[in-house]
């Protein structure tokens, strides 16, 4: 996952540079702001000089997925506040596929914590390492903004190979992302996310009357 982390994050930091920014832009966001997906928008909002009830508004919008993220993190296994605080601080997508999978349930606090920041590592490495090249780099090349898309599809991918005889989980994410496309459009994420949620928690009642009546 580290190395998959290594073009995505070289590629943020040519899309820095190529906005106008200076290098070390890349590594202020990957460092502090540590959001992934919201650090893409978020070139646009700073070239746009976007108000910062924009910038805030967008950042609950896009992260409020995380909310979500930690029904089921482990972050109980993290001992100590303060790595407690940075465990949260690092949660990310990858994180959280890498931690809740079965492989995932023995693993120690510790070993938790240096996953992630082993994570944080490379993002911030590449991003800066990728706007120092940002211009040797042609305007001319395309598709670097798709690499979050394409590592968030392999992790989609490798969560249904997981989950091999359960056929009605990722049925049913799919039907609540294409209901939030249509319904509400401008929120598809979070919207997506509630159905889903709902979904799943009308699913498990269903299930425990049946086993309770059976």
């Amino acid at each position: 996952m580290g190395l998959g982390l290594v073009p995505l994050g070289l590629a943020f930091g040519v899309l820095v540079t190529h906005s106008g920014l200076a290098w070390w832009w890349a590594t202020l966001f990957t460092t502090l702001i540590y959001a992934g997906s919201f650090e893409f928008l978020l070139i646009g909002l700073v070239t746009a000089v976007a108000p910062l009830a924009t910038v805030a508004l967008t950042a609950f919008l896009v992260n409020i997925r995380h909310v979500f993220y930690a029904l089921s993190f482990p972050l109980h296994r993290v001992k100590g506040r303060p790595a407690k605080a940075y465990s949260t601080f690092a949660l990310t997508d990858e994180a959280y596929a890498l931690t809740t999978g079965e492989r995932a349930r023995s693993w120690p606090g510790r070993r938790i914590l240096w996953l992630q920041s082993f994570m944080h590592l490379y993002w911030a490495g590449s991003a800066t390492a990728g706007a120092l090249l940002g211009s040797l780099i042609p305007d001319s090349v395309t598709g670097l903004d798709f690499a979050l898309t394409a590592l968030f599809t392999v992790l989609a991918l490798d969560a249904i190979r997981d989950r091999r005889g359960d056929l009605p989980t990722p049925a049913l994410a799919l039907l609540s992302a294409l209901a939030a496309r249509l319904v509400f459009p401008d929120q598809l994420l979070p919207a997506a996310f509630v159905l889903f949620t709902a979904g799943l928690l009308a699913r498990h009642f269903a299930t425990g009357r049946r086993s309770a009546r059976a």
